[in-house]
Parts: structure tokens; sequence; C-alpha cells
């Protein structure tokens, strides 16, 4: 077993979860999307990650879709966070606006380029 292996397994896993969030986080930033997409689903699937944040995952991987080109699976992924009932309505208010702001870029026939407002951002809850 590497260092790093032995150390993510002893850190507790709400901690876990949240360094794989910000760790998703500087990866979209660098545009590595597929790893970011990694990092953000092991959020989502942990049991033990707080509600608000795997709502901000399931957010955030949904930005990360939609630069990368997969808009059906960032919509599923928006979808999912507004049917969450224990998440702060903040996180489903931005959720309904990257919905409406998809709609439009769609329908004016817009491909998704990623730019600093539709790459994940971090969130007080998660840090």
């Amino acid at each position: 077993m590497s260092v790093f292996a032995w150390i993510v397994d002893w850190v507790p896993s709400k901690h876990r979860a949240q360094w794989l969030y910000r760790r998703g986080i500087l990866r979209a930033r660098l545009k590595k999307f597929q790893a970011a997409n990694a990092d953000y689903s092991a959020v989502i699937e942990s049991e033990n990650a707080p509600a608000d944040l795997r709502a901000m995952a399931l957010f955030n991987r949904a930005l990360v879709s939609y630069a990368a080109g997969a808009e059906s699976d960032a919509v599923r992924d928006l979808d999912e966070v507004l049917e969450m009932v224990d998440i702060g309505e903040n996180v489903k208010t931005e959720a309904r606006r990257k919905l409406i702001r998809m709609e439009r870029s769609s329908e004016r026939g817009e491909t998704p380029t990623p730019n600093a407002n539709s790459l994940p951002q971090g969130s007080s809850h998660a840090r």
C-alpha cells in the first residue's frame, strides 16, 4: 500500500469527501474534466458526505459535464439537485439558473465553452 493510499484510508470519510470535492474544483479549473468528474462522483456516492456537500458536488459535476459537452448528463445532475430536500435553497436557485442558461444556449445553437463563470466554484458549506 502506498503512503498516499494509507493517508486517504486513514482520513475520516467526511473529511475525505471534502478533500475530494476541493480536488474536483482544482481539476475542473485546470480543465481536467474527466478527473474532476470522478472526484465529484466519489463525493456523491459517499454515504457519509453531508447533504450540502453532495448537492454542491452534483452541481459542480453538472458544470463539468456541460463544459465537456455532455449536456444531458448536466441536466440530469441539476434535476437531481432540485429534487434534494435537505439542502439550502441557494443551491437549488443556482441549479435553476444554470438550467435556464443552458436552455437559452441550446436555443441559440451555442456550444458549451468553459469560462470563469461556468467552471465549478467552492462553497462556504464545503470548506
